[in-house]
Parts: C-alpha cells; structure tokens; sequence
C-alpha cells in the first residue's frame, strides 16, 4: 500500500488503481459518497503517484464567435438564445498567432484554436479551412507550444489533415452523462459527440473531451460522464462549472443558483453545486482517471471563493486553463501561477520554459492586452458588469 486514509472503501481504490487496475462506475459512485477531506487526500495520491508534480496550463482563442446552429443550453454564442453576444467571423493566421504569443508569454504549454459551430468543413467553406491550416502551421513555427483544436464535427480526412498539421489534442466535450445529454442539448445527440472523438482519436489525435458541472444533473451523471470518458479515451480532462449567462437556457432557469442575477465577482451565485462537490468530484474524476490531466477550466472564478480555488488541485487536478474563456474574462496569469503554488505545486514549463516570477509580477494590469484574447466575445451581461465596476474590473 502506498498510501492510506483509514478509510476502507477509499484504501481499496487506491490500492487497486497503483496496482493499474481501471476503476468502474461501481467504484465511481461508492468513493462519491466519501468525506470530502479522505478522498481529496486520495485524489492528490493519486496524481503524485502517475504525475510529475506540475499543473499543465492550456489557453484557447475563440477563433469565431456567435451564430452556432446548436441550442446547447449553457452557450452564449447560440443563435437560439439573445445574450448580446459579440460575433464575429474567423480571426484569420496574423490575430491567432497574436492570441499564441500571449499565452506563450503567460506560461501556456498548449494553445487551443476553439471555433464556436457545429464543425468547420473543409468542403462548405474551403477558404475558411485553408485559413485555419495557415493558423496552425504559423503557430507551430512561431511559438513555443503545443497547438490543439476545438472545430465541432470532424470528416475523416480533415481529421487526418489537422493530425498531420501537428495538432496534439483534439477537444469536443461530452458536457454532461448521456442520460442527462438530451437535457441540455436537441440539436445533436451524444452518440454525435462520441464519434467525432473516435474519428479524431482514429486519425491519431490524442483527446481533450470533458464536462460540465453545476447544470442541474445528478451525482451519478458525474460519474456516468467520467465512465463515458473512459470508454472514449481522454488524456486531458476539462472540468468546467457553470457560469450561467443571461439569456441562455441555463442562465435564466432555476438550475443555475442565480442565474443572470449572479454577480461574476461573488463566490457560488453561478451554478448549482457546492464547493464539497466540485472538489469531490475532482477527486472521483483523478481515482477514475490515473493517468489523464485532469483540468480546472471554466467557471472556476465565478462559482470558487479566491481562498478556494486551490482546493481542487489539492483534490488531484493537475491542469487548468488559464487566461480568458470563450464569451467570459478569466482572471489573470498570476493569479493562476500563485493558486498552483498555494496547492504545493507548480507550473508546467516542459515545452514553455517560461518564467513564472515575470508571469507574476505583471499582476493582473497588462500594458498591451489582445484583442483576440478568449474573452472577445463578451455578452451583453458581461459588459454591463464590466461597466459597473469600471476601472477596477480585472
């Protein structure tokens, strides 16, 4: 036994899984029900058990925001919902690049092109694909990094294009259980989720497919979720929660805490879970999940008090995403460096040896921001909070 919390049902999972066996859904939902504090001490043994003692940082770019055809319930850029959301057609290779050397210079180790429709196609808008090769390939020359892609549904043969461009992982979230799926999403199904994936993973594409949490579903669908994951795959992990926007299905309905009424500063108004559960589930997610990077990505600001959002690092996470979201402001670079060394951690600097005390000391002003940041495509919620805090928003 490597490690020990006293606790039988924890104990057994953890000597099963250094052991290499592959937890199930039986296990999921038993260690669900554990004391917070025992199983967070298991998922941290678990990650330094597989890992190597850093927290990876991706950064994304939304690439082309607003008009999507699909109703997923949370997003703000769907046509289906009136949220005020800036839009705007792809960036093209000079502002994407602009987009990397940030997060290059803010530690990323991984950059994510994120294109907000139900898929880029190479055949429909051929010029709209040749600029995203161009992107890539500019990207991969210039920077530091390790480049991903998020484009919605894939072919086989721009699979293995974007596979023989140097993409590293392919992200496509699952979002939720497939029970709960059709909940949140009419549009498509999840079984559509689950074969871009494959064609991705079958191009040979690494997986970036992960969650939503705080969006009304069950404990059991967490786990159900983590259970679809292992089937598919993953090697990265996002774990987002909720950050409701008004307009969207989820930001003006009861699953969402307050909902449009939540103030983006203030901890837990956004979605429907506690703290206790979003580091529980970390935990279950990391026991579930050995040898994937398991990752704290959207919404953490919002539904994490800033004393908090350590906890689930200190639960086994070991990546994030940090700097701006798709259609929200994150907070600084820093600021994340400094929640990764609150935790006894630190950053990733294997493909982006950068600097982390520089990182830091810019602190949350920044002389020259992009405008091809993630958080571009504001809604019309965000700018008026933005509005009312005026000069003191960071």
């Amino acid at each position: 036994m490597v490690y020990e919390t006293g606790n039988r049902t924890i104990d057994d999972a953890l000597e099963r899984v250094f052991d290499g066996e592959t937890l199930d859904r039986t296990d999921g939902l038993a260690l669900l029900a554990q004391p917070t504090d025992q199983l967070a001490a298991a998922g941290a043994a678990v990650r330094d058990h597989f890992g190597d003692g850093t927290v990876d940082a991706c950064s994304i770019v939304n690439a082309k925001a607003g008009n999507c055809a699909e109703d997923c319930g949370f997003c703000a850029q769907s046509v289906h919902f009136d949220t005020g959301i800036d839009t705007y057609g792809f960036l093209g290779p000079e502002k994407i690049l602009e987009a990397a050397k940030r997060a290059e210079r803010d530690g990323a180790q991984r950059f994510g092109i994120v294109v907000a429709e139900r898929g880029v196609s190479k055949e429909k808008r051929p010029e709209e694909w040749a600029e995203v090769i161009e992107s890539i390939r500019r990207v991969r020359e210039e920077c530091d990094l390790e480049i991903d892609a998020s484009l919605g549904i894939l072919t086989e043969e721009e699979a293995a294009i974007l596979a023989e461009e140097g993409i590293g992982h392919y992200n496509h979230n699952i979002e939720t259980s497939p029970r709960y799926f059709p909940e949140i999403v009419g549009t498509h199904e999840f079984e559509d989720r689950v074969a871009t994936l494959e064609v991705a993973k079958d191009a040979g594409m690494d997986l970036c497919a992960g969650v939503i949490l705080g969006m009304g579903e069950t404990p059991t669908d967490r786990v159900d979720a983590a259970i679809a994951l292992q089937e598919i795959g993953v090697s990265s992990l996002p774990v987002n929660v909720l950050n409701p926007v008004a307009g969207t299905a989820l930001g003006d309905s009861d699953e969402s805490g307050d909902g449009a009424d939540a103030d983006a500063g203030d901890a837990n108004t956004g979605a429907d879970i506690t703290t206790e559960e979003i580091v529980e589930t970390v935990a279950v997610y990391r026991l579930l999940h050995p040898h994937a990077r398991v990752r704290l990505t959207g919404g953490r600001e919002v539904n994490l008090a800033p004393e908090e959002q350590h906890l689930p690092f200190e639960a086994g996470a070991d990546g994030i995403l940090t700097g701006d979201y798709l259609t929200t402001e994150g907070q600084s670079p820093g600021e994340d460096i400094e929640i990764v060394e609150r935790a006894g951690l630190e950053p990733n600097r294997e493909v982006n040896d950068f600097d982390p005390a520089a990182v830091k000391a810019r602190g949350t002003d920044d002389d020259a921001p992009l405008e091809t940041a993630a958080g571009t495509a504001t809604s019309t919620a965000d700018k008026t909070r933005e509005s009312s805090r005026g000069s003191t928003d960071d």
